[in-house]
């Protein structure tokens, strides 16, 4: 199964029963990986299984792979996971708005993570599942605070091209009102998703507080 598709399906199945496996997403993910070029950047892990919409914050259940809401902070939710017994923090939003060219394209719903993993020494990686299959090859961008970023590619999802500019992007977003993500599907729609992001900062700080390194 391509990456695109274990993600959707593992997003549908959070959704509506709320019961994400994070630790199956990354194995899939890896799988998916490995029979493909190397990309410019290296391949990151999969982003965690989306969770069920706003859910009741209680204790994280030992090893429990989960995720437990600990934190909403304006439109972003602050969560923590145990897979396998590795701890697995992030951040996670919707799209203030939408907008595809041509009008009205159908799509699945689009996401954004900064996920931080501390066994892989792994802080802030942003992410973003997009909703539909990207173009092969293509780039797609980021926008936040007058700057723009190059995103790589891969199925539904995006991560920052060049690594050495992520830690200078969180900042920026961290500062920011919102940041626009541009692509192209496979079919040729070009989408334009803007983010907002008040209440990130606060949120990568709860972060930080429950997942240190």
């Amino acid at each position: 199964m391509s990456l695109r598709g274990t993600l959707t399906i593992l997003a549908v199945s959070a959704v509506l029963c709320g019961v994400p496996t994070l630790a199956l997403a990354q194995g899939a993910a890896k799988d998916a990986r490995s029979s493909s070029p190397a990309p410019a950047k290296p391949a990151p892990a999969a982003k965690p299984a989306v969770p069920a919409a706003k859910p009741e914050a209680k204790p994280a259940a030992a090893g429990s792979a989960e995720p437990t809401l600990i934190g909403q902070f304006g439109s972003w939710g602050a969560y923590t996971a145990t897979p396998n017994g590795k701890k697995v923090c992030f951040a996670l939003a919707k799209p203030a708005s939408s907008k595809t060219n041509p009008p009205n394209r159908p799509r699945d719903p689009a996401y954004a993570f900064i996920s931080t993993r501390p066994a892989e020494k792994v802080v802030n990686e942003v992410s973003f599942m997009i909703g539909y299959a990207l173009k092969p090859g293509s780039e797609s961008t980021l926008e936040v605070g007058g700057a723009s970023y190059a995103m790589y590619t891969q199925g539904d999802g995006l991560w920052i091209k060049n690594a050495a500019e992520e830690e200078k992007m969180v900042e920026a977003m961290r500062k920011a009102s919102d940041v626009i993500v541009k692509g192209v599907s496979a079919k040729g729609t070009e989408t334009i998703d803007t983010f907002s992001l008040k209440g990130l900062s606060q949120a990568l700080d709860r972060l930080a507080q429950d997942c240190k390194r």
